[in-house]
């Protein structure tokens, strides 16, 4: 969806004070917007991130079948 000409004109006039009151902010969201906007992010992170969300994933998903083995195994020498 796109902005109106009014909500243009705010969002600039925003961009406009943001600059002169804090620069530095001003130039890492330029940044942000420009590398989101770009594209690089998925390309550059995505494959690697993936694997290490999987890896994990698969982590805590053992653990927890290791601790649901050992309570079961608690319970039935008792």
């Amino acid at each position: 969806m796109s902005l109106s000409g009014k909500e243009r004109r705010i969002l600039a006039e925003i961009e406009q004070a943001l600059e002169r009151e804090d620069p530095e902010l001003a130039r890492r969201v330029a940044a942000i917007n420009k590398i989101e906007s770009d594209g690089d992010f998925p390309r550059a992170y995505g494959d690697r991130l993936r694997r290490w969300v999987l890896a994990h994933v698969w982590m805590i998903f053992t653990a927890g079948a290791l601790v649901i083995v050992l309570l079961l195994l608690a319970v039935l020498t008792t």
